[in-house]
């Protein structure tokens, strides 16, 4: 048998975009920021593409698995391209697929920014 060694997982940091909403007003860079996230997700199309990314076994998507949208493949290329433009998507291209990826951080740094601060 041989020599195995198991490294432990670690998780990544969460690196939020900006404070809870709550905490203090968001400077103007903050909010520039966010709102391209915000604005990315604003189109029903891109909000379902990036929920089939997020909500895929495996945590990634191949392209041909998550193009039936509604619109036509150059309109789903186009719509992917403006998630990962706002850092809400990676992409990886394997043969003649590309896989899809929400960023590791994102739906937690998104969720941190909706959620209350926590009372000290």
């Amino acid at each position: 048998m041989p020599n195995v060694k198991v490294l432990p997982v670690l998780e990544p940091e969460i690196e939020p975009c900006c404070p809870p909403l709550n905490e203090r007003p968001l400077t103007a860079e903050e909010a520039e920021r966010t709102a391209v996230m915000f604005k990315a997700l604003g189109d029903p199309v891109r909000l379902r593409l990036f929920s089939s990314v997020a909500s895929h076994e495996g945590g990634e998507a191949c392209v041909c698995d998550i193009s039936d949208v509604g619109v036509s493949q150059p309109t789903v290329s186009h719509h992917l391209k403006k998630l990962k433009e706002a850092g809400l998507l990676s992409s990886e291209r394997r043969g003649t697929w590309v896989y899809y990826r929400v960023e590791p951080t994102v739906l937690a740094a998104m969720g941190a920014l909706l959620t209350k601060a926590a009372s000290a």
